[in-house]
């Protein structure tokens, strides 16, 4: 006979999938519209926007002398 118990799994990560989507946007917004209006300058842009949060990481830690 089958165990009739079942396991709920409850994913409470949602929200925060929203906002890095809206961080993203918003960098990528900057980005583009500091890059030259080029197509590569646009790729760029948006690949910038992509890894800005490496750029900050590096910054603090270069700040606080790590």
């Amino acid at each position: 006979m089958a165990d009739s118990r079942s396991t709920r799994v409850v994913e409470s990560a949602g929200p925060w999938g929203f906002v890095f989507l809206l961080a993203y946007i918003g960098a990528a917004i900057y980005f583009v519209s500091v890059s030259d209006g080029s197509f590569w300058g646009v790729v760029l842009g948006l690949l910038q926007a992509f890894v800005w949060p490496v750029y900050v990481t590096y910054h603090v830690l270069v700040l606080l002398g790590a």
